[in-house]
């Protein structure tokens, strides 16, 4: 039975919990993002909770090398990747409260310990902590039929206890009926081809020992779990043979969906947790996602990602920005990466074939020359061009430099001494000192110029989109750059948004990040036109 937990009832009706264990990377934020798409296709309103047991306040600091992606929310929250994943699979704006951190809890807990609001108790993990973390899911849940929690990590990481032991105290807290705890383990496989199933029953086993037993077993494979591993993972788990799934590779993540629809996963979540007959009937449920992910393209692309750090994740909702204007406009569009660094000494011969060209966000000034002669070789060759933030930068950069004539034009970010800072600090950022969650951030609206190519795109005299940079263009320069034909059709008061050249198949700068809104069923406008002009180029029919 539930106890009084001094909560609105109403903040959420039913709660999915997803743990991992074994090994991290396994996919149990891709598992836990499929559910919901499950569950959002059968009627119910959905939202996600990540929880990240590390010490940091946010993702806001993190090296994007070390720890893939800063993803930015509406409200300007800077958070781990895995809530990209959740607003693409889900199709719904977050906040930042749906990103619990240990840094968040504990700095919170200590304010108010300090403000004296426990009345000189002893303050602990055990309850003020765990309770913390209990109001925060509570809280991120309001207004949703079914809120996913997922925890970082893996079970047995000491940073994760005060968490797992928070969902223990959760689950008694409410109806049976409402938790429901999924846990995503390894199943690998032995040398002479046979599926393994102790990693996950150790992996269980530890789950149990702090009170936990989980509802639905995911095992992650290269391939679907046999008859007899099902067997043996449900006789040693202690679960029903019908509550272990089979999670194997895909080519697509988001074909995972229709993978774990097949092994009926969202039937037995919703029968556990009571939904079914408030369920859309089967032959009435949303279909748009499958149908959308499972179209056939009629013709390739060949993009380069021109950035610094060799790593997918560091640029992960660019990559899935340009797959879903490639689902819109019927292409398969190949991402290839390149090092911007291998371009500082002027060879372009690794663009050579390119269809398109995108320069990516970033800090710091390595690769910065590499991208500037990317996008040199862009517009001087006719290939479309998509720079966003420091990609519109470097743009202003090297349209300075090399039609303005204006020799060592720069950012004043990257080389102080730059005789021509065309790109410079914002003048709210001059006397801050903090370097976490200090940028411009979030959602910001953009005036559009009627008659542009972004008027074009967005169909709009206005958009709004996700920011995170600390420079711009610098005033003092808008006028000559755009009396050498470089036009700003986007700005926000001052500030230059959007920038294009009129007589280029597209090329096209965004100072804000349009991957960060970008969804399988609703593409990105900037991506969409970039990937409608090679496929125009290439004399494709779309």
């Amino acid at each position: 039975m539930p106890t009084d937990t001094g909560y609105d009832p109403s903040l959420g009706r039913k709660f999915i919990f997803v743990t991992g264990g074994v090994m991290s990377g396994l996919g149990k934020g891709i598992t836990a993002a499929s559910t919901g798409r499950l569950l959002a296709n059968a009627g119910f309103d959905v939202t996600a909770v990540k929880i990240d047991p590390y010490l940091n306040v946010d993702a806001g600091t993190m090296n994007p090398f070390q720890h893939g992606e800063v993803y930015v929310l509406k409200d300007g929250g800077e958070v781990d990747l895995d809530l990209g994943n959740y607003e693409r699979f889900l199709d719904i704006d977050m906040t930042s409260d749906h990103n619990v951190t240990t840094g968040k809890v504990y700095r919170n807990v200590i304010e108010k310990e300090r403000a004296g609001d426990y009345l000189g108790k002893t303050v602990q993990i055990i309850p003020h902590i765990t309770d913390d973390i209990k109001r925060r899911v509570r809280e991120a849940a309001v207004g949703s039929d079914v809120c996913i929690v997922e925890v970082g990590g893996t079970v047995g990481d000491i940073e994760g206890m005060p968490y797992l032991e928070a969902l223990r105290q959760f689950a008694h807290e409410e109806d049976d009926d409402d938790i429901l705890f999924t846990h995503v383990t390894l199943v690998p496989y032995s040398k002479n081809g046979e599926q393994k199933t102790k990693p996950t029953q150790h992996s269980v086993k530890e789950l149990r020992s702090i009170g936990l037993q989980p509802d639905i077993l995911v095992g992650r494979s290269s391939d679907p779990l046999d008859a007899q591993t099902r067997e043996k993972i449900a006789l040693f788990c202690d679960v029903p043979h019908e509550a272990v799934f089979s999670n194997s590779d895909v080519e697509d993540i988001y074909h995972v969906p229709l993978r774990l629809q097949e092994e009926n996963l969202d039937d037995y979540v919703m029968e556990y947790l009571g939904l079914e007959d408030e369920a859309a009937p089967v032959g009435k449920r949303d279909t748009e996602w499958r149908d959308r992910v499972t179209r056939a393209t009629e013709e390739t692309a060949r993009v380069a990602l021109v950035g610094k750090y060799g790593l997918e994740d560091a640029y992960i909702s660019i990559h899935e920005a340009l797959k879903h204007a490639g689902l819109e406009c019927n292409v398969e569009v190949e991402r290839e990466w390149i090092h911007s660094e291998n371009l500082a000494d002027g060879d372009d011969g690794e663009l050579d074939g390119i269809d398109g060209v995108v320069v990516p966000g970033g800090f710091g000034s390595r690769g910065t020359e590499g991208k500037i002669e990317a996008i040199r070789y862009a517009r001087e060759n006719g290939v479309p061009f998509l720079g966003l933030c420091l990609g519109f930068q470097m743009a202003v950069v090297e349209f300075a430099r090399n039609v303005l004539g204006l020799d060592g034009a720069h950012s004043a970010e990257l080389e102080d001494e730059t005789p021509h800072p065309v790109i410079d600090l914002l003048p709210e950022q001059e006397e801050l000192d903090d370097m976490g969650g200090t940028m411009r951030l979030g959602t910001h609206v953009t005036e559009i110029v009627d008659g542009t190519l972004a008027a074009d795109l967005y169909d709009e005299t206005a958009c709004r989109e996700r920011h995170r940079h600390r420079y711009e263009v610098n005033p003092e320069y808008i006028e000559d750059l755009e009396a050498n034909g470089l036009v700003f059709s986007g700005t926000s008061g001052r500030r230059m948004e959007v920038l294009e050249l009129p007589d280029h198949p597209y090329f096209l700068g965004t100072q804000f990040h349009p991957e960060f809104r970008s969804r399988p069923t609703r593409a990105s406008p900037p991506f969409v036109g970039f990937v409608d002009a090679i496929s125009a180029a290439n004399g494709g029919a779309y």
